[in-house]
């Protein structure tokens, strides 16, 4: 069952990316050849109308081949109209752009589901104490629920948490719900050294508290699933732009980044856990996926908006040798990445 989530998450995130290329190459009457799904040799194939569809056997991406994709190539003047080359600068632009486009509306729908379905949030009900932390020194007790700090209501055990790590040595007015009777206590966070989520040490407030295992599902309409999907789509691209600066900062290990056979263990231990870890892992591919084809590296959908404004801004297409070196050069990077990412999936099934 792992095993088919994985190959449905590849799929799918695939199958997105390029109907936005399609869609856009469509609505600007521009002749689509073929649609595939995977590289290399057809499996199956069926043409509708002037586009051939097709399942191919590489399950490694796909691609929509454009009638008139290389400027230098001589097209009959019937075809011209048709002709990806001769569509003007922002067509193609947006054409190429729509692939990563699809994939960031994708997270945003995936993210906007699992709002709508319920998402369980964690109460913020303590559990144990730390003897000789701020909260044992105040008098927290297990059982103890929060219920707001310094005026501002608290209904997960996040937005505490959140609040407490960025007011290390400030004094909170802390109210909390002690059976039926309501206390106020002053708590001062203890100053101490964490780790964030790309590994750097970072200063934070403590109190010295574990929440209790007590969950509640919230659900929002859709408007509001929606905002929140925007949100949260927005969250996760910061972060990992973020992480992609960090990893060439060498903060971040390069040892993190995977390749499919990861991206097949992680759709396949998340759709193990639950149908809302496996959507919410869809979700994020999704955005890593538009994220890494933006990058401007030629052979990429960056690297051909990055010609494309060279081109405006030069007022004629890059040359076709230019963007020949510019994609051999590209496509060298673009393995040697993937083997880097092979190489450390095979160490991580290794050392597993």
């Amino acid at each position: 069952m792992g095993i088919i989530a994985a190959v449905v998450v590849f799929g799918i995130l695939v199958f997105v990316h390029e109907l936005g290329h399609f869609l856009f190459a469509k609505y600007f009457k521009v002749y689509v050849e073929k649609f595939s799904i995977g590289f290399g040799p057809s499996i199956v194939s069926k043409k509708y109308g002037e586009t051939e569809y097709l399942i191919s056997a590489v399950p490694l991406g796909g691609y929509v081949k454009m009638y008139g994709e290389d400027p230098s190539a001589d097209i009959p003047e019937e075809m011209k109209k048709k002709a990806f080359s001769h569509k003007p600068l922002y067509q193609r632009s947006l054409i190429v752009f729509a692939g990563p486009l699809f994939n960031l509306i994708l997270a945003v729908f995936l993210f906007a589901i699992i709002n709508m379905f319920g998402m369980p949030m964690l109460l913020p009900v303590i559990d144990k104490v730390q003897e000789g932390m701020p909260a044992f020194e105040a008098g927290i007790k297990s059982g103890d629920k929060i219920v707001s700090i310094d005026g501002i209501d608290i209904k997960y055990w996040d937005e505490m948490s959140g609040i407490i790590k960025k007011n290390p040595g400030k004094t909170l007015e802390i109210k909390i719900l002690r059976g039926s009777e309501q206390l106020t206590l002053h708590i001062v966070p203890k100053l101490s050294k964490s780790k964030n989520i790309f590994g750097e040490e970072v200063r934070v407030g403590l109190i010295g508290v574990t929440p209790k295992d007590e969950f509640v599902t919230v659900r929002y309409n859709l408007l509001d699933a929606i905002s929140k999907g925007f949100e949260k789509t927005y969250e996760v691209t910061k972060l990992t732009i973020v992480g992609i600066v960090k990893i060439f900062q060498k903060v971040v290990p390069a040892d993190n980044i995977g390749g499919p056979i990861m991206i097949f263990q992680m759709a396949k231990e998340t759709a193990q856990i639950g149908i809302n870890s496996l959507i919410a892992f869809m979700a994020v591919i999704s955005i890593n996926l538009a994220i890494l084809n933006l990058l401007p590296v030629p052979v990429l959908d960056g690297g051909h908006l990055f010609f494309y404004m060279v081109e405006a801004v030069i007022r004629r297409p890059v040359s076709m040798k230019v963007r020949e070196y510019a994609n051999m050069v590209g496509l060298a990077l673009l393995l040697a990445l993937m083997a880097f990412a092979f190489y450390n999936d095979i160490v991580r099934i290794l050392h597993n």
